[in-house]
């Protein structure tokens, strides 16, 4: 049978930790779905691993791939062609879900899969001990676009659940030299086109950040990768007509600092209709904030 939801996993040297999302599995209450493994070149024992349990006697099925270390986004871009689940849902290898994850998340699909301009629905992460990520709002639920989170109390990691086909029209970009991109990105292109998602006061998707994690590394790696973060800063200061004027201020900052690393300078100019004088002072105020914060 056709699965309803896939469940992608990208994963990376990760062989010790992923077993908890597979038990999380096969807990579930709804057994609908299948999971998709993108190995993004790693040099431990996930392939066997994963090969062991494709031969344990489960009731959805494990798909495994295989790519050149080429970054999460990339492995995310390559799940979503592979997936065959209306749904798709990506668990992070640390992560693992609530025992009737998908039950929920396939019920809460059926109410809104007939109406217009819906992307999908969103949930809350918590930690291990239950506290949420980040904070949410009061009520059941919310019809909002990822633009509206902030203005709405809504901040931090989310579960977010996309029908597959309007997922496969927003790809994440590649840029040479840079092996991370944020998914915010992409989350804010579907934003832009006004896709609307439903959020749910649900807890469903439990989130360890380690050490070793894309989470914990997440000011080093926009650093380290200078042109997404231009795209990511640029893109959100021009669409999201929601932020607040501190936001503002902040996001404009850091399109200036990234635009100058990425040598993305003379578009800024030319898009924003600056000089080179002002460009360069807000670098350097940019810079100092960074250094304070970072």
């Amino acid at each position: 049978m056709k699965p309803i939801l896939t469940i992608f996993t990208p994963t990376y040297n990760r062989a010790y930790i992923l077993e908890k999302a597979y038990r999380s599995l096969q807990c579930q209450s709804d057994k609908r779905f299948e999971w998709i493994i993108v190995d993004d070149g790693s040099n431990d024992n996930t392939k066997n691993l994963v090969q062991k349990w494709q031969d344990e006697n489960n009731t959805f099925k494990i798909e495994y791939y295989f790519q050149e270390n080429s970054g999460k986004h990339i492995a995310i871009n390559n799940g979503i062609e592979f997936a065959k689940g209306k749904l798709f849902l990506i668990l992070d290898s640390d992560d693992y879900l609530r025992n009737d994850a998908v039950e929920f998340i396939i019920k809460q699909t059926t109410n809104i899969k007939e109406k217009l301009n819906y992307g999908g629905i969103v949930a809350n992460r918590v930690y291990s001990n239950g506290n949420i990520i980040g904070t949410t709002f009061d009520g059941d639920y919310k019809d909002l676009t990822f633009f509206e989170r902030e203005k709405n109390g809504i901040t931090g990691d989310k579960a977010e659940v996309f029908f597959t086909d309007i997922l496969r029209q927003y790809k994440f970009p590649k840029f040479a030299n840079e092996k991370f991109c944020t998914e915010a990105l992409v989350w804010n292109r579907i934003a832009k086109d006004g896709w609307l998602f439903r959020f749910f006061n649900e807890n469903i998707y439990y989130t360890e950040y380690l050490n070793d994690g894309l989470t914990k590394k997440y000011q080093v790696l926009m650093e380290q990768n200078p042109c997404q973060a231009y795209i990511f800063f640029k893109e959100y200061y021009k669409n999201n007509i929601y932020m607040t004027y501190k936001i503002k201020i902040l996001y404009f900052l850091n399109l200036i600092y990234f635009a100058k690393k990425s040598n993305g300078e003379d578009n800024v100019i030319k898009e924003f209709n600056l000089n080179k004088i002002f460009i360069r002072i807000v670098y350097y105020m940019a810079r100092l904030y960074r250094l304070l914060k970072y």
